[in-house]
């Protein structure tokens, strides 16, 4: 039977036991996937010791994702770039990371807006400079698109990722000042929050969303709500929305495809099931 994890601190709320446990129940497959509490402290020895238990690998969540990509054999070249890792596996007797956030958003906007969507994009605004725009900005760098603003509060952590990610990349990447999005927006077709600001018990993100192309897809990385103060903006001036649920759900197939052998679908039973959950513990 082969067995994975998520790994975590605090871990008690993840509910990737529960896409799991649903793909595992769907196709039939004899296997388990549970949550493990392990403190910082104690990750390194973790890391070591889980294959030794029996696991074929897992997810890594906060705050183990930097120190996971230290911790392993080796990485893939998505990992490389984010600098984080979220998926484990043991192939030939190699610990290998990878960072399926990066698929995870990619899968989801093109599940949400159809092949061919980045066509029309020249522009993006990315909004946060934390590990989540890290993949997300790995992930667009590989799309046709010409320039991709990121821009953060604390604009030096917007300038860290600029230069971390530039390098080899045909894309344009550039930093803009939080004061100055106003001058951004009105070019942006793709714009996408990757910071806290509108989930639940966080302030809400407030743009200005007037003046952005009528074409523009605003996405949010938040999925609860699954409205975000942001998406909803967006749907009132009449533009294209995409919420975070899908890229939860989409940077879990690669995992389950190492682990179990079979590459899952995303469907919206699955999705269901996830939303429900979710109204049940407001």
């Amino acid at each position: 039977m082969a067995k994975a994890f998520v790994v975590g601190h605090p871990i008690k709320h993840s509910r990737s036991p529960l896409i799991h446990g649903y793909w595992l129940k769907q196709y039939g497959l004899d296997g388990s996937y549970e949550r493990i509490e392990v403190a910082p402290v104690n990750f390194g020895d973790f890391l070591k010791s889980f294959p030794t238990r029996g696991f074929a690998g897992g997810n890594v969540t906060i705050p183990h994702k930097e120190m996971a990509f230290l911790g392993v054999d080796r990485r893939t070249e998505q990992a490389e770039r984010v600098g984080a890792v979220n998926t484990l596996w043991i192939e030939d007797g190699v610990l290998w990371g990878d960072n399926t956030d990066v698929t995870g958003f990619m899968a989801h906007l093109d599940a949400s807006l159809g092949t061919g969507w980045e066509q029309d994009v020249e522009t993006v605004l990315v909004l946060g400079a934390g590990g989540a725009a890290r993949a997300v900005v790995a992930g667009l760098q590989n799309r046709p698109c010409k320039r991709i603003f990121v821009a953060n509060r604390t604009l030096s952590k917007a300038d860290d990722l600029v230069r971390d990610l530039r390098r080899g990349s045909p894309v344009g990447l550039e930093t803009s000042a939080w004061e100055a999005l106003g001058r951004v927006i009105p070019h942006a077709q793709l714009i996408v929050n990757t910071t806290s600001l509108g989930m639940a018990g966080q302030p809400p993100l407030t743009l200005d969303l007037a003046k952005a192309p009528r074409n523009a897809v605003v996405a949010d990385i938040v999925y609860v709500p699954l409205e975000t103060p942001l998406l909803a903006a967006a749907a009132a001036h009449n533009l294209r929305t995409v919420d975070g649920l899908g890229m939860l759900l989409h940077q879990a197939v690669p995992g389950f495809r190492r682990w179990f052998g079979v590459t899952p679908e995303v469907t919206p039973e699955l999705r269901a099931l996830i939303l429900a959950d979710i109204e049940a513990q407001r």
